[in-house]
This record gives C-alpha cells, structure tokens and sequence, in this order.
C-alpha cells in the first residue's frame, strides 16, 4: 500500500487509489476476524474457565480506540513540528468524534458483557468478574471505566471540546494509559495472586512505545513527502469544513 501510494504521488490518476482501496478492503475483512480469535486465544486463554462471546468485540473496540488516540497524537505532533499545516480544526474535530464514538462502543461492549453476566448469575462466568472485585482490583476495576468512559464524555461531549488541540492530545494521552489499564485488569488477575506494578510491566510497555515510535518517525524521515500531492480527494480535504 505504500509503493501504491508513492507511485500515486507521481502518476496520479485512480489506478493506484482504486489498489489501495482493494487492498484495504481485504485487510480490513481479514482483521475483523482473526483479531477478535486472537484475543480468545492470546488472553481469554488465560483463564480456562471462563468464556465470553462478546470478549472478541470488546478487545477490538478497544484497539480502536487506543489507535485512534495514537493516529491523533501523531498528526498534532507532525503539525506542531511545521507538517500538515493545511489541517484544521474541522479535521481534529472528526478524529475527535471517532475518538468519541468508539469509546462509547467500549462502553457499550463492557457493560453488556458485564451487565448480562450479573444478570444471567452462571457460576462459570460470574467467577471473572468475581477475582476483579477482591479488594485488591475492585478500585482499578471501577477506575478503568471512570477513564476509558467518563473521560472523553466529560471532555469531548460538545464539539467545540472536539476542536482544542491541548484538550484531544490530553485525553489521548489518557485514553492509552486507560486501554492499558484495561489490558492490565483482563491478565493481571488469572496469572498472579497479587496485583502490582512491577518492572516488567513499566519496561514492556516502554519498550513497545518506543519501538513504535522509532519505527513511525524513522519511515516519516524517509518518505519524500508527506503531501499526497495527487490524490483523487485532495482538494476535499483541503477545503474540508463542518
């Protein structure tokens, strides 16, 4: 998609977009599926006993919503360094609005896994929720809902919130340590006895932050330009307005 896109640059025309587009479509029917496998196997595997149909959803949601969050704070970066100067607010305004909306269906897969379960009071699943109200997980329980939910609601409702720049890089900033703790609360309980904080988990996440980060800054470097100078939208997005 990337040799697409740089021959885009220098032939113009449909031909490349038409590919890229093709290609998306593949990937992204591929994804939805084995994603939402991967996380029963990867992490609902930890904990043998249990099962939840909605587990897949509710761990694609949050990618959603954590990579959003990462694409946003990299295009305010990228401006603030001088690149994109033609976005505006109305562009932060719709990743403002994704961010939104998709931590919303978080929200709406959580409680729903976690509402029917209650509800329907099965010894075999009940007992997931069970390990995370011990008194040692019960605060972080209720935390990863107050951050992953209350926040952007608080923060992002109205659309001029949507358009401060300060206020998105903040609660992206937020939502990805939230999603974080969100990945801590779904391991941490089946695999120890007692929670914590420990180098490891400082160290791995620190080491993938900063993978990623090199690796996106490194192929930024290189590109010969970040301008889809002919692309088949370009002008609608230039003059894009809401």
């Amino acid at each position: 998609m990337a040799k697409f896109s740089e021959a885009e640059d220098t032939e113009g025309g449909m031909a490349n977009y038409d590919k890229i587009f093709k290609y998306a479509c593949i990937f992204l029917t591929i994804f939805g599926f084995t994603f939402p496998i991967f996380a029963f196997g990867v992490i609902m595997s930890l904990e043998a006993h249990w099962f939840s149909t909605m587990f897949g959803w509710y761990n694609l949601a949050a990618m959603h919503v954590s990579g959003l969050a990462i694409i946003t704070l990299v295009i305010l970066y990228l401006q603030k360094r001088g690149n994109f100067s033609w976005l505006n607010e109305n562009h932060l305004h719709d990743m403002g609005k994704l961010i939104f909306g998709f931590s919303i269906f978080w929200t709406y897969v959580w409680f729903a896994q976690f509402f029917l379960t209650w509800y329907a009071n099965m010894p075999e699943e009940s007992v997931y929720f069970y390990k995370r109200w011990e008194p040692e997980y019960k605060w972080w329980f209720w935390l990863n809902i107050v951050i992953n939910f209350v926040t952007p609601v608080l923060a992002l409702m109205s659309r001029d919130a949507k358009r401060l720049r300060n206020r998105l890089m903040w609660v992206c900033i937020i939502l990805i340590a939230g999603h974080w703790l969100d990945y801590y609360l779904m391991i941490m309980p089946g695999t120890v006895e007692k929670p914590g904080f420990f180098i490891e988990e400082i160290g791995i996440f620190a080491g993938f932050a900063g993978l990623f980060i090199f690796m996106i800054l490194s192929q930024i470097a290189k590109a010969p330009s970040l301008v889809p100078k002919k692309h088949p939208f370009l002008q609608e997005s230039l003059h894009h307005h809401r």
